[in-house]
Parts: structure tokens; sequence; C-alpha cells
């Protein structure tokens, strides 16, 4: 199976962006892991807000096939501990998938396209996190599961 983290707009940071990709080259050792950043949108200043959604959207949907498994990062979505997340990632790989699409959406969320496109959708927290710190949070505890799963040392450390 592969999953695949697609993102609008690239990293600013580059601290956030070197801690981002030590998690990466960790989940190697785990799972073909993909980090897609889909390039911010250009000329945003002419568009409201469902508009750029809208385009947004139109760029996410383009990358999905009708086999993937499409996880939105959104705060209304499920929460987890590191545990049953953990449990989330093994039930979704027993089933065979191919691939699991973790988004996570622009500046103004999703649009009605992605929402209805999405087969789930989890939450990182009730706080709201800019973006760029959901990537790093996101690749850590993805990375974290897969360590329980391999029942190491790491998330007790």
């Amino acid at each position: 199976m592969t999953i695949k983290l697609v993102c609008i707009g690239k990293t600013d940071n580059k601290e956030l962006e070197s801690l981002i990709e030590i998690y990466k080259n960790r989940l190697q050792h785990y799972i073909r892991f993909e980090l897609e950043i889909i390039p911010d949108l250009k000329k945003v200043k002419n568009l409201d807000e469902n508009q750029q959604k809208t385009k947004e959207g139109e760029l996410i949907l383009n990358g999905i096939q009708n086999s993937d498994f499409v996880v939105l990062l959104d705060e209304n979505g499920k929460q987890f501990s590191s545990e049953t997340f953990s449990d989330y990632l093994q039930k979704r790989m027993n089933t065979g998938l191919k691939k699991l699409i973790f988004v996570i959406g622009g500046p103004y969320g999703f649009s009605e396209d992605v929402y209805s496109r999405a087969d789930s959708k989890i939450s990182l927290s009730k706080m709201t996190f800019s973006h760029q710190m959901v990537r790093l949070f996101f690749t850590e505890q993805l990375y974290r599961a897969f360590t329980i799963l391999k029942n190491e040392p790491y998330h007790h450390r």
C-alpha cells in the first residue's frame, strides 16, 4: 500500500520542512509514503472563498483515482488517540487497499466536490493549526502509528 499526503501550497518555513523530511524518511522503513504539494493558486485576489475552494478542489481531485481511499484532515472529522489511529491504519491495510490518500486543504478548507469524494474525515485536534504545522503533526503521527503497529519503543520514549 502507498500512503500519500496531499497538501495545498509549499511550506515556507525551512525548519518545518526539515522536520517533515525527517519523518517522511523514517516512514520509508514501513510503507511507501509520498508527499504531494499542489502549488498555491495564482491571482487569488480576484477569487472569493468558494471560488478558491472550487479551484483547489479540482486540483486535488485530478490526482485521485476511483480506487483510492480518501481521508480529509478536517476539523469536523473523527478524533483518534495515537493507538486508535494505528488501528485505523491497520484496518485500511487489511482491506488490500492500494492507495490511502490523506488531504490537507487550503486556507478555506475543502470544496463540496472534495467532501463528496471523501471516504472519511479525521481531525488531529479541536484546536486550529496552520496547514504547515498540520503537515508536521500528521507525518509524525503517521510514523508513530507504524512504530505502535511494529511494537517499537518510539511511542513511549
